[in-house]
């Protein structure tokens, strides 16, 4: 400690130095802004070799998949809804622009024009497009709707079955392009819109256009989280001077960290994106303990120097102590197998202990060179202080009075949060990221109303040896494991190798009864696909099957993106397969980004939970150490437990889904809740030490220590309310809960720490 202390006097003693070197080093850092790179892909929340990773882009490959923009045409208001000519006219010139857009993949683009139907005409196979453009009556405009809804493989996929939708599939060449892609979409609709409507919608430029918007919203929602901790602030101290150096604390931390990060080549993703939000509030955390104390010692007399080093005698340690511990909780999340993940926990971590050092070294050296007319008022005032005691006397009277009714409460809390955590649901879906309003979640609900679903996951079978796809037992058991799947409520249609094999058979029999079946022979299957090589694109076949026959495609159409969902169809799909297993030994394996989205959310809980447990441990022993004692260390770490006990809890009865926001929260629980505790526990010992006497302690406990905990509390829970009118649901999410956390943490600390102190005095001596 007495290299800090000497740290703090050189900062004294050379404020203008102290700036100088600060102000290089933070334009040093500004320098790299330009060199961000931005990634709004979730999917890099795996790691680049993950095995889930390579077998969908191997996947992709082999059967020359792309992400795709799902653009779908409604119109409830006619009974033949869209299938009018002209509104097919417009279509067909909406897609003819569309395929022109640079990075869509025009030869692959699904569309009435643009999509081969198959029919038999005296024996013999034709495959031509659905639709062709300049439709001039009704009759054919519905023609084109009743030979969609007659083909098992464009019903429900490319026409709506009650014959009101047309959807357009835009095949994109990188995910990241799609949210541009979609704006000239949209333009190209402005130009050709009549009475029906345009829905755009999918998970590229679902998980694409938050990413945009994100960090629009980060570039408002952070300066405006500070605007409202400085407005806190101001009401508490009064003093504009007092509270500018802690602003300039927490902006500089925020430059130095993200200028490393980018500087270091690391791409901001969405995760990172947040680093700012979460860094604000930390960072002005230790500056309002040493504004209170120094608030009043200077009132009570005495130079800015001489305050200024009784002030860091006393909250030397808790301040060095809740830095580390708070790097610590975020700084485990390297522990996750989550790469953005574990680059936000370092480098908040990072933030962290930045802000700490500038604590120590920029607030003293920026008040030293104000004038002592700025902080003269500081004498005669009654300001924020005074203005909290009633509150202080009431939580002291509570927490001391009353504390054995206190423990008991807490401990109907806990059970309480047992109850709620066993009913918390791990689901997460990137639509759900935007307001219920929002046109893309508008466009989800719309679209998956009337097809078989716009969410897309692939069951792929593999085998060993060429053709094997081209024999009636595998043709027979694909089209079992299809009914079987779509019995599921949230699958709404499959498409397969056997559907195609159906359809020719059918077309060629001249559409009699019974005949859309799976011929009795390798050999009639195989002439089936010859005939439709001849005779339509074979390549169109390559999406469902491989062009050796070895593997087989099952596309499965989800009307819901959720990973619980996902993992539902997943688990029925296997059960399935255990009960009855592929012939010739086939083996499967899923491929799709809501099967991705599955994986990478498996990694964050499993991730999570790990990081939290480990960083539990870690600070519990440094509380050891701090204290000297097992039994304050423990009674320390009980904040923290109650307060994320009841904030999972408070998850699970609400019915709020464990998702990503809500998993990266712990380790913010973890930093603020034992920030609050170590000061609390603390001061407690320094005083107790001074007085030799409990009930002295309390009294003095609840004077300027207890009120530098309130008004952190306050100003940090509050000065987060603006994200809940974020149009973001993180946003909302995080505004939320930071606040719960603030305001949880706070009064548990403020009423169960004293509490257990009372009803274990005996034991708890410093």
């Amino acid at each position: 400690m007495k290299i800090l202390h000497s740290i703090v006097e050189k900062s004294l003693n050379h404020p203008k130095v102290v700036i100088i070197i600060y102000a290089l080093i933070t334009v040093i850092f500004l320098t790299q802004f330009p060199k961000i790179t931005i990634d709004t892909d979730p999917e890099n929340m795996l790691y680049n070799d993950e095995p889930a990773r390579v077998a969908h882009r191997e996947f992709k490959a082999e059967f020359a998949l792309h992400d795709s923009i799902v653009v779908g045409v409604v119109d409830d208001s006619a009974p033949e809804g869209v299938f009018t000519p002209d509104t097919l006219n417009r279509i067909a010139a909406v897609t003819d622009e569309i395929s022109q857009i640079d990075g869509v993949i025009s030869y692959d683009l699904i569309s009435p024009t643009t999509t081969d139907d198959i029919e038999g005409r005296g024996g013999t196979l034709t495959i031509e497009p659905l639709m062709k453009a300049g439709l001039s009556d009704k009759a054919e405009a519905l023609a084109v709707r009743d030979r969609a809804l007659s083909n098992p493989i464009l019903k429900d996929m490319l026409v709506s079955g009650d014959g009101k939708a047309v959807a357009i599939a835009v095949p994109i060449e990188e995910k990241d392009q799609s949210y541009r892609i979609s704006k000239e979409i949209e333009e190209i609709i402005e130009r050709h819109r009549g009475t029906e409507e345009y829905h755009i919608t999918g998970l590229p430029v679902a998980e694409d256009t938050f990413g945009v918007e994100m960090f629009k919203q980060m570039a408002m929602s952070a300066p405006l989280a500070g605007l409202f901790i400085f407005a806190l602030m101001l009401f508490f101290f009064r003093r504009v001077s007092l509270i500018v150096s802690p602003m300039i604390v927490a902006m500089v931390s925020i430059i130095w960290t993200m200028g490393l990060l980018i500087g270091t080549g690391n791409t901001v993703h969405i995760m990172i994106s947040m680093i700012p939000i979460f860094l604000m509030p930390i960072a002005v955390v230790d500056s309002i303990h040493i504004l209170s104390e120094f608030f009043d010692e200077y009132r009570a007399g005495g130079t800015k120097k001489e305050t200024f080093i009784n002030v860091f005698d006393k909250l030397m340690t808790p301040m060095l102590y809740t830095s580390i511990t708070s790097s610590v909780g975020f700084a485990s999340l390297a522990l996750t197998p989550i790469p953005p993940v574990r680059v936000f926990g370092l480098f908040v971590a990072f933030g962290i202990m930045t802000a700490w050092f500038l604590t120590l070294t920029l607030i003293p050296a920026v008040t030293m060179l104000m004038p002592e007319r700025y902080l003269k008022g500081l004498v005669k005032a009654e300001h924020g202080p005074d203005k909290l005691a009633a509150i202080q006397r009431a939580i002291g009277h509570l927490s001391t009075k009353r504390s054995r009714m206190v423990l008991v409460a807490t401990l109907l809390v806990l059970g309480f949060s047992a109850y709620g955590i066993s009913h918390i649901v791990v689901n997460d879906n990137p639509v759900y990221w935007f307001s219920k309003d929002h046109k893309i979640r508008v466009a989800d609900r719309v679209l998956n109303e009337h097809f078989g679903g716009t969410y897309m996951a692939y069951l792929v079978l593999n085998g060993d040896e060429s053709g094997m796809v081209k024999t009636p037992e595998l043709m027979a058991y694909i089209e079992r494991l299809q009914r079987h799947l779509t019995t599921l409520d949230v699958v709404g249609k499959t498409t397969t190798i056997a559907d195609v094999v159906k359809k020719i058979g059918y077309e060629l029999k001249d559409r009699e009864a019974g005949s859309g079946v799976i011929p009795e022979s390798s050999a009639a299957i195989g002439q089936y696909l010859f005939l439709y090589e001849m005779s339509g694109d074979p390549e169109d076949l390559y999406h469902l099957v491989d062009p050796d026959y070895k593997k087989a495609a099952i596309w499965i159409h989800l009307k819901r993106g959720d990973n619980l969902d996902m993992r539902g169809v997943i688990e029925s799909a296997e059960e399935f397969m255990a009960m009855n297993p592929p012939p010739g030994g086939m083996s499967s394996e899923w491929a799709g980004l809501t099967y991705i989205n599955v994986v990478w959310q498996d990694h964050m809980v499993s991730g999570m939970l790990s990081a939290l447990l480990g960083s539990f441990v870690v600070v519990l022993l440094i509380m050891t150490l701090l204290f000297r004692s097992i039994l304050w260390g423990l009674v320390s770490m009980v904040p923290l437990v109650v307060t994320i006990s009841f904030i999972y809890g408070l998850v699970g009865v609400v019915g709020k889904n464990y998702d990503m926001p809500i998993a990266v929260l712990s380790a913010l629980t973890l930093g603020l809740s034992v920030d609050f505790a170590i000061h609390l526990v603390q001061r407690t010992r320094q005083l107790y030490r001074d007085s030799k006497d409990w009930g002295i302690t309390i009294d003095a406990l609840f004077e300027e220590p207890v009120r530098a905990i309130i008004r952190n509390a306050v100003v940090i829970a509050i000065g987060f309310t603006p994200l809940l009118f974020a149009p973001l649901m993180p946003y909302k999410t995080v505004g939320f809960f930071m606040a719960a956390i603030m305001a949880i943490s706070g009064g548990v600390t403020l009423l169960v720490l004293p509490s257990i102190m009372v009803v274990l005095k005996g034991r708890l001596r410093p």
